[in-house]
Order: C-alpha cells, then structure tokens, then sequence
C-alpha cells in the first residue's frame, strides 16, 4: 500500500511563503519545495526505488499550498523504510544543508535572490568542495558534496568549471 510522509514546505526553523500573506505565493512556495528537495537530498542522498520525494498540493479556506512529501511505494523494503525515517523529521535549517536561503523575506514580501534553482545545487556544491588536499573541512561537508555530485552530475561538473575558470 503506498502512503506519503509530509516532510513541510521548507526546514523547521526558516521562514517560508505564507498562503493568504506573501505575494506571488505560489511561484516562491514551488521555488521553496524544490529547495528543499535539494537539501533533503544534500543530507540523505537521492530516495532509493520505492519511494520519491515529490510536491504535494493541500487545499486551504484561503487557496491551495504545497510540501514536500516523501511518497512511499514499497513500504516492505528495508532501505525505503531506512530512508523514510531518516527524513521524516525534515531539516531544521538550511545551513544544515549548506544551501543559503533560498528565499528571503522583508516581512511578507519574498526575494529570491538567485532565482535559477540550479544555482541553489551549485552554491551548496561550492560551498562544501574538498580544499586543495582533496580534504573537506568537516565531515558533513563530505556528505552533502557526494550526495549532490551522485544526484545531479551535470552541476558538479558546472561548480567545477566555474572554480577552474576563477582560478584563471
């Protein structure tokens, strides 16, 4: 039988689009949800077959929001069931994840200052590379930069590239 787990639309402890407040809610509560898909991913690596983490719509007096949601399919297996307890609780910062936020708020007015969601990979990717004697500086570090090269090779390689070209 397959079920999801809510995981929220954004970490425990960051600020995120209010529905019924924020302008242009939609677009910066989807901006939020892939974000944070991202940093679910940076901390515990992609879903393994079985389960997916995914957006889910939840319709409110005031409009429709979304979370994101681990949707589980296989709940016998063993590393659906690791992996669904390992992100059940969510993050409680993006810092945890080495993504800067995302999206910032003046009171209910949202900025995304990088609105492109492939520079939130490569800013986290940038952020926890390995120095110059193939060392991270901490050990979460070594976790997140995995994580993210293994999930989305394309944007390792352009962090890569973008460190060659400032090193020019």
């Amino acid at each position: 039988m397959s079920y999801t787990i809510d995981i929220g639309a954004a970490p425990a402890n960051a600020h995120c689009a209010q529905l019924g407040q924020t302008p242009d809610f939609e677009r910066v509560n989807r901006f939020e949800i892939d974000a944070y898909r991202i940093g679910i991913i940076a901390i515990h690596g992609l879903p393994p077959e079985g389960c997916s983490l995914t957006s889910k719509p939840n319709r409110h007096d005031f409009g429709t929001y979304r979370t994101l949601v681990l949707h589980i399919d296989d709940e016998n297996d063993p590393a659906v069931a690791a992996y669904a307890e390992a992100v059940e609780d969510g993050l409680g910062s993006w810092i945890e994840a080495a993504i800067a936020c995302p999206v910032e708020y003046d009171g209910n007015v949202a900025t995304i200052p990088k609105p492109e969601l492939d520079e939130v990979t490569i800013g986290a990717l940038l952020t926890t590379r390995p120095g110059a004697n193939g060392r991270f500086a901490i050990p979460a570090f070594e976790t997140i930069h995995t994580n993210l090269s293994a999930a989305f090779p394309k944007l390792a390689e352009a962090a890569r590239a973008r460190l060659a070209s400032d090193a020019a």
